[in-house]
């Protein structure tokens, strides 16, 4: 028996990273899970190694994200689990001095909007099945600051945590809850391609990070599907820290 049997999970952002590991995650588990991604090459080669369903979606876009669970319903008969993940931190977002307005929209649309819209859409589905499981990706930086500022990436995740929180009050006793995820910096593509080609820049950061590394997504998963799984079924409205020790943290060893 699988922690996640009999259920149907939709995961935005689910073709690399800490998504794709999730979706793996919940396959071994025994969910159906839908992969949700804007990425056509590497969302239906996800979904084919988990034997899952691809479906493309731009989560910025309120008829997109309809479709997405429209699609879902259709094949799986309903839902159960929403895990909104999908996020980007381009280059151009970077100190509240030199990011344009443009840069600033693009990263609330992808990081805030989408996890509104997938919230707004996919709540009456759990609500159709008596209640489920939402978990939110926010991230450290919605409860720590950094002098390293990506500003527009920081501003959303921490409209994630708040909204997440307020949807967890709001509809906990209809049995749905809702958690913000907030990991430390996770050895993914987007954090690879933000601090790899700079060791001096992933430098600053490790130091901070108590055990010394950078996270693994299938870490930050295993988290994931102790949120989605009736195991965390008196756990919800947490702000849900899996970030190697950094927020408890003052001078970390040598």
């Amino acid at each position: 028996m699988g922690r996640l049997d009999n259920k149907v999970a939709v995961i935005t952002g689910a073709a690399s990273g800490i998504g794709r590991a999730t979706a793996r995650k919940f396959a071994s588990e025994g969910a159906s899970v839908v992969v949700a991604d804007f990425d056509d090459v590497n969302g239906p080669a996800t979904a084919e190694e988990i034997k899952g369903l691809f479906v493309k979606v731009n989560v910025a876009d309120q008829g997109s994200v309809v479709a997405l669970y429209d699609r879902t319903v259709e094949v799986f008969g309903g839902i159960d689990i929403l895990f909104n993940n999908a996020g980007i931190s381009p280059a151009d977002d970077d100190s509240i001095l030199t990011t344009g307005l443009d840069a600033w929209k693009r990263v609330q649309d992808v990081n805030l909007t989408s996890v509104y819209l997938c919230c707004k859409y996919g709540i009456p589905h759990l609500q159709r099945r008596g209640g489920g499981s939402i978990i939110n990706t926010a991230s450290f930086v919605a409860v720590l600051g950094s002098a390293t500022s990506q500003i527009s990436y920081t501003a959303s995740k921490g409209g994630v945590l708040a909204m997440s929180r307020e949807l967890a009050v709001q509809f906990a006793r209809e049995n749905i809850r809702v958690n913000a995820l907030c990991p430390g910096p996770v050895n993914t593509p987007l954090l690879i391609e933000l601090f790899a080609k700079d060791p001096e820049r992933a430098a600053r950061r490790l130091v901070h990070v108590p055990m010394g590394r950078f996270g693994e997504p299938e870490e930050i998963a295993n988290a994931v599907l102790f949120l989605a799984s009736d195991d965390a079924s008196f756990v919800t409205a947490t702000t849900f820290m899996v970030d190697g020790g950094i927020q408890g943290a003052y001078v970390t060893p040598l």
